[in-house]
């Protein structure tokens, strides 16, 4: 789909984007080089990064990109440092790395929350702690006119509610949102740096949904949604140049739900029809009890 935005709203900005070589995350990589951001991605495996930043590079983005493990702390460390010595500074940073599998409860391990939480909690945390001097308002790399950076966390609705065999991913999503908040008030305050995120739905096409919606359940998935489809990563990239841009400059500390509003979905008990018929039932009734207050039975 064609962009709402203007191609220059991001030109001549930095962003440094773990999960940025896949899915959602190389979808918002591809969005802000079109709109004119220089491109750093960081990655575990080093064969999907490269693949990757030739994509970028093919259509004319400036793009690197650095393997390493946002649960390690000199790796987050070094491809910080790394991104600033080929560009010069750090504008924008994108926390989009996650791990994720189905599992109940009972049949997940200590460890497999833990590592978990460690990718999309720990590591988003990391992330921003190894970026920050370079964000902040008068950071290295930073002009005297120009104003802090901004960190995009991506997260899930999951934990707004419930979710069945989910409870790794909803626990980790809530401290990233924790994460989110906090630091929008602490520095947005201290450093003038804008903190929010994004709560994607299911969203096709992707290694996630691939893992979580095999094509064996997806028409069911759609029966729950709002609007009867999975939503695209297009969405999820134009809601992360409305954050980074400056259409987005007064919003900080918000978590933006771009899932069809699947998370406040409910089961439709009853057919419209059948409503409209027992409303009418009941209000008869009603009109047609006693008047008055019951009698005591004292």
């Amino acid at each position: 789909m064609e962009s709402p935005f203007k191609p220059e709203i991001l030109k001549g900005k930095v962003a440094l984007l773990t999960g940025g070589a896949s899915g959602i995350g190389f979808e918002i990589s591809t969005q802000f080089g079109k709109h004119g951001a220089s491109i750093a991605i960081m990655g575990r495996r080093k064969t999907v990064v490269d693949s990757a930043v030739a994509s970028l590079q093919s259509l004319g983005i400036p793009a690197v990109g650095f393997a390493g493990d946002v649960r390690k702390q000199e790796d987050a460390k070094r491809v910080v440092e790394l991104t600033i010595e080929r560009y010069g500074k750090l504008d924008i940073l994108v926390n989009a790395a996650a791990g994720n599998f189905l599992v109940s409860p009972e049949d997940l391990s200590p460890n497999g929350f833990r590592t978990v939480m460690d990718i999309d909690s720990v590591g988003t945390f990391t992330m921003c702690h190894e970026a920050v001097n370079y964000l902040k308002k008068g950071g290295p790399g930073r002009s005297s006119d120009d104003s802090g950076g901004i960190i995009l966390n991506i997260s899930a609705t999951l934990h707004y509610t419930a979710a069945w065999y989910q409870i790794h991913v909803a626990a980790a999503k809530a401290a990233v949102d924790a994460i989110t908040r906090n630091l929008a008030l602490e520095w947005g305050t201290d450093y003038d740096i804008r903190v929010n995120g994004i709560a994607p739905g299911p969203i096709g096409d992707t290694p996630g949904m691939r893992k979580l919606g095999p094509d064996e359940i997806k028409s069911k998935v759609r029966e729950v949604l709002p609007l009867f489809k999975l939503g695209e990563k297009w969405d999820i990239a134009v809601a992360a140049l409305y954050l980074a841009s400056d259409a987005g400059k007064y919003v900080n500390g918000t978590t933006i739900a771009v899932d069809g509003g699947l998370w406040l979905s409910r089961p439709r008990h009853l057919p419209k029809e059948e409503v409209k018929t027992l409303s009418r039932v009941v209000e008869k009734r009603a009109r047609a009890a006693p008047i008055g207050l019951p009698s005591s039975k004292l």
